[in-house]
Order: structure tokens, then C-alpha cells, then sequence
């Protein structure tokens, strides 16, 4: 039976209200979009969740303290980082082509205050599978990014539980990558939790453009085709029924994973470890993701991931370099290669080597050849067996946020979409998450499979 199915009657979600928060202070300015942002404006926005138990029995007012609180400190917060309380602008001109930047209007961001009254921490926390209750606690299902014209490029959802708040955000992605997305998000949980207004970090909000290209950016783009949901990263729930997604988290400690790096790095003879620890871990992971599909040998997979570019340029773009700074690429192999005995090895070493090809020279031959040939992310291949993405990173800090009642004792994705794994820190220093979302039959397989399971910590 398939996981959703399982959980559907756990609970209902109701909206107690819904209202809009606006930047203490705000200056109204325009921001030119980079091909890194404009790659997202067909996908789904971001959405990530932070889990929070509460040791209040009778905390009603409590609550209701600690909800107006983050309304104030939401409102101090995007002072600092303006252009989320903004919206797009998309101006079409002659032969479908069309421009896009983020307007800094102050036009806010939506803030839900929302209930599940029957549902509890554990009820999040125990079931192998995610609740589907879950994608309740989140805004904006089945909206598209290019979609900030008229939506908020922010949504807030704080949703309490039994004994517990879930605090819910969905980003659009056109605005903010994950690098940006936490740095907002650890900044409003220091305002949220202390007395002053002030962020250690504020956020560097011009983006980057090479000298003499021409602004804003044009690129042929019409709104009307977009409507096809097949090209985009979301699922309809009719297909995602028929697949039956479910999501699962795999959990794994930092000395099980110093020691399948060590075995892979071994493996291929390495003796300076070149391969890393997330990279042997996620080959690790998609070795039994193509186990339990029971794909020919011959069948070609492919395994997809963003990387970093802030670190990689000359000079660097520095850390607090606020918008996207991401680009998408991959790695393929043929199953029988994958599969045999030293394939887990080559396959990471494969990623190692792709990763290494970024240098400074190679992204900005990337960043020029969008401007020739734009192309935005579509992931419609993903309901088919043969394409893995990851998404997110174990490096952003998602366990620090405090916004006054304690650190969260979990963190959930929000985009459940068929071969999208995110990664995320674990909760023990130096441990990964994998939120994996695949359909349940095979997810059931890898959680009976030995070679896989013998790394896993849940």
C-alpha cells in the first residue's frame, strides 16, 4: 500500500489567518536577473520547514506571543533583504522574447497562521515515510516561479501542532538559491530571538554581470506555454498518485561515513581522499536507487546535481552574494557499469572529476553560452527510472535557527517530486540527511537492501 494512503486521515490543516508583512524599511529599486536566475522562472519555488517542539502544555497565549513575535522580527528582517518582500517584473517585447527583474516595491510577504489540532510531533517524526500531511504546512501548491508577478516571492506558513510549531517557507527561486534562502532565514531567527534589529551579515544585493553585457537580460520567453506542466519540475496529483510518491529520510553518522569514504577513496588507489564524503555518499545512494528499479544493464542513468559557484570564481563572489549562484549538471552511466564491482567507485569518481572541471574560465564560457542559447530547468524526465537530482547541501546551517523556543528538532522539504533528493545536515555534528522521493515500492526495496541499509543510522 502506498505511504500517502497510509497517512492521509492523519489530520486536516485549517488557516486561522492569512495577512501581509511589509519591510520595516524599504527602498524602492529594481535588480537585474543573471541566467543563473533566470534558469528558474519554469520550476516550482523553494520550499524548506523547520520542526519545533513545544514543552508547553497549556501554551495557547504562549503561541500567540511567540507568532506576533515573528510577524515583528519577519517584518525587521526584510529590511535587510528586500528583494524577497518585492515582485517580478517580466516585460515581453517583439518575437516572444522577453526581460526579467525583481522589483523592490515593498509588496510584502504572505504570513499563514495556521492549525493541524490533531496532529503531533511524534506523528511527524515516527513514520518511516513523511506524513502527507507534510505539504499541508507549506504555501503556494502548483504554483510556478515565472508566476512572482502577481504572487509573493515569499510565503510564511506557521502552522501549530498538538505540541509543536512547524514554521514552513517557500521561496521563488528566481529570487534566492539555497545559499541565500538559509542566510535570510538564520538572520530572522537572530532578530526573532533577541533584542536587536541588526544581522551580522547583510546581504550583498547587487548580482553579477560580466563588463559590457547588455542589461536587463533578453531571452525568448513567452508566459502562455509555460502552462504545460510536463516541462516543469511539479507533478500533478494524478501523476504523482499514479506513481505513488512517497518520501523517505535515510539517515547517516558521521563515522559510517568517514568510513565509506575511506572504502571508496581505497578503492581507486587514492592516497590524497580525493573523492569527499558527500560524494561517496551519494553515489552510495544512487547505486541502490538503481538497484531497486531493476533496470537492463544497458539502460543509460543519470545523476543530476547543482553546484556552487561563489567560491569557484576569480576572485570569489563572496559568501553573503545574495540570489542564485548555482548551475545544474550531471553525471551518466549504463546501469551494468554502475552496478558491477568497483562501479560505486567510478561513479563517484566521475563526479569528483566533473566538479573539478568548474574553474573560473570554464563558468563564465557557461554563463555566455546561456546568453546565446537560454535554457531553464525542466526536470520532466524525472517520472521516468532513469534520472536522480539532488538538491540543497549539508552545509547550510539548519539546525542553528532559534527564533526564541529552541533549536528544531527536524527539517523537511517541502518539493515532492518524483527522483528529487535533498540534502541536509544531520542532526548529530557531522552527520547527512537524504530526504529521498521516489515511488514507495522502491523505496520499501532500498530499505530492505543489505549493501545500502549497512551505512543507513536510522
Amino acid at each position: 500500500m502506498c505511504s500517502s494512503s497510509l497517512n492521509k486521515f492523519m489530520g486536516v490543516v485549517r488557516i486561522l489567518s492569512s495577512d501581509t508583512i511589509k519591510a520595516t524599511k524599504s527602498n524602492n529599486h529594481t535588480i537585474d536577473l543573471t541566467p543563473w536566475d533566470l534558469q528558474f522562472l519554469t520550476a516550482s519555488p523553494n520550499k524548506k520547514g523547520l520542526l519545533y517542539h513545544h514543552h508547553h502544555h497549556h501554551h495557547h497565549q504562549i503561541v500567540a506571543n511567540q507568532i506576533q513575535r515573528l510577524r515583528h522580527s519577519l517584518s525587521s528582517s526584510l529590511s535587510f533583504f528586500q528583494p524577497l518582500a518585492g515582485c517580478l517584473e517580466i516585460t515581453e517585447h517583439e518575437d516572444s522574447v522577453a526581460s526579467c527583474s525583481i522589483k523592490c516595491n515593498n509588496a510584502g510577504v504572505l504570513f499563514i497562521h495556521a492549525a493541524a489540532e490533531n496532529t503531533s510531533v511524534a506523528d511527524i517524526l515516527r513514520p518511516t515515510y513523511v506524513p502527507s500531511i507534510v505539504n499541508s504546512f507549506f504555501a503556494f501548491n502548483g504554483v510556478r516561479n515565472y508566476e512572482g508577478t502577481s504572487q509573493p516571492l515569499l510565503a510564511v506558513q506557521v502552522t501549530e501542532l498538538v505540541d509543536g510549531i512547524f514554521i514552513g517557507c517557500t521561496f521563488n527561486h528566481v529570487a534566492v538559491d539555497g545559499n541565500s534562502m538559509w542566510h535570510f532565514i538564520n538572520s530572522w531567527a537572530k532578530i526573532s530571538r533577541g533584542s536587536c534589529d541588526q544581522i551580522s551579515k547583510p546581504p550583498i544585493l547587487e548580482h553579477w554581470f560580466p563588463n559590457g553585457i547588455q542589461r536587463p537580460i533578453q531571452f525568448p520567453f513567452t508566459m502562455e506555454p509555460q502552462n504545460n506542466s510536463s516541462d516543469t519540475l511539479s507533478l500533478s496529483s494524478s501523476d504523482e498518485e499514479e506513481l505513488c510518491i512517497s518520501e523517505r529520510l535515510f539517515h547517516f553518522k558521521k563515522e559510517k561515513i568517514v568510513q565509506l569514504r575511506s572504502k571508496v577513496n581505497a578503492e581507486i588507489g587514492s592516497s590524497t581522499n580525493k573523492i569527499s564524503s558527500l560524494q561517496a555518499l551519494l553515489t552510495h545512494l544512487w547505486c541502490s536507487v538503481i538497484r531497486s528499479k531493476q533496470l537492463n544493464p544497458q539502460e543509460e542513468v543519470h545523476l543530476m546535481f547543482m553546484i556552487g559557484v561563489r567560491p569557484r570564481f576569480v576572485p570569489p563572489l563572496l559568501e553573503d552574494y545574495f540570489g542564485n549562484a548555482i548551475i545544474g549538471c550531471g553525471i551518466k552511466m549504463k546501469v551494468g557499469e554502475l552496478l558491477k564491482e568497483g562501479g560505486q567507485c567510478k561513479g563517484a569518481l566521475e563526479m569528483n572529476k566533473l566538479i573539478a572541471t568548474h574553474s573560473n574560465e570554464m563558468l563564465k564560457n557557461h554563463y555566455e553560452s546561456w546568453l546565446k542559447h537560454p535554457s531553464f530547468v525542466k526536470l520532466a524526465g524525472m517520472t521516468n527510472n532513469n534520472f536522480l537530482a539532488i538538491g540543497h547541501s549539508p552545509w547550510f546551517d539548519v539546525y542553528g535557527n532559534d527564533f526564541g523556543w529552541g533549536k528544531p528538532v527536524a527539517v523537511h522539504n517541502g518539493n515532492k517530486i518524483n527522483g528529487l533528493v535533498n540534502v541536509f545536515a544531520g542532526i548529530e555534528e557531522g552527520s547527512i540527511d537524504l530526504r529521498v522521493c521516489l515511488p514507495y515500492k522502491n523505496l520499501e526495496t532500498m530499505g530492505n537492501d543489505p549493501q545500502f541499509m549497512a551505512i543507513v543510522s536510522n
